[in-house]
């Protein structure tokens, strides 16, 4: 594992919180948040997605199945402890999240969704299925941040496999998004040079829910739970959650 990328926990109140890293992605992207809200009380958990953390070349070998099942157990082993779950995702998080949205309707206490990635605007990924056989891994898409000095623990190739499974995936999460009815924050960077503003549209488009907030995030690029918005990020999500308590 590559030091860093190791999963965050704390035991606090009968509040959790599952906080969920993006693709290629690790735990470091979402740790000052899950040690913002343990500053405030909660109990958090930050599992390490299958397959993130080591190398590229063993991510292939994971799917969207597999990264699922680590933040559904990561879920339950909440919703058994705590009174209320709220679930929080950046990027294919924010997927990851919706999707637990939608398995698990009313134990899913909120969401608090950045940057959520549910669609990419790019042509090339209608080729994936055909290039994963060609091209096992792709450029890069880690490490979107405006603030200077501050570096995404991530992979330096995207891995061309678990990207397909990831935009298949998309194709249920979509599709399931009027399933979506709890409480939703959602934050978004106008300019986010990996996933398009219209993934966010999308979503708040789509879901069910009564209760839904967009906040945008002027000062941040893609991975913003690291960029200049982040304290902006952790206080909000700490009144939503007071506030649904």
């Amino acid at each position: 594992m590559l030091p860093g990328a190791e999963p965050y926990s704390h035991d606090g109140s009968d509040t959790g919180v599952l906080l969920v890293h993006g693709f290629t992605g690790t735990p470091q992207s979402m740790r000052p948040w899950g040690e913002h809200l343990v500053e405030r009380g909660y109990t958090v958990r930050v599992p390490r997605l299958p397959g993130h953390g080591t190398t590229w070349q063993e991510m292939n070998r994971t799917r969207w199945d597999d990264w699922y099942a680590v933040v559904d157990a990561a879920f339950r082993e909440l919703h058994e402890r705590c009174a209320r779950v709220f679930v929080g995702g950046l990027s294919m998080g924010g997927a990851l999240a919706l999707a637990l949205a939608q398995e698990h309707g009313p134990r899913v206490s909120g969401l608090v969704l950045v940057n959520p990635a549910v669609k990419f605007e790019d042509w090339r990924v209608r080729l994936v299925p055909v290039l994963k056989y060609v091209m096992p891994s792709a450029a890069a898409i880690a490490s979107d941040i405006k603030k200077p000095g501050v570096v995404e623990l991530a992979y330096d190739r995207s891995p061309v496999h678990a990207a397909h499974s990831q935009f298949t995936a998309w194709k249920n999460v979509i599709r399931d998004l009027p399933e979506v009815t709890q409480p939703v924050l959602l934050l978004h960077s106008p300019e986010d040079h990996v996933v398009p503003a219209s993934s966010s549209e999308l979503v708040l488009a789509r879901i069910s829910s009564e209760d839904s907030t967009e906040i945008l995030l002027h000062d941040s690029y893609h991975v913003a739970t690291l960029d200049n918005d982040a304290p902006r990020i952790f206080e909000e999500s700490v009144q939503f959650i007071e506030r649904l308590s």
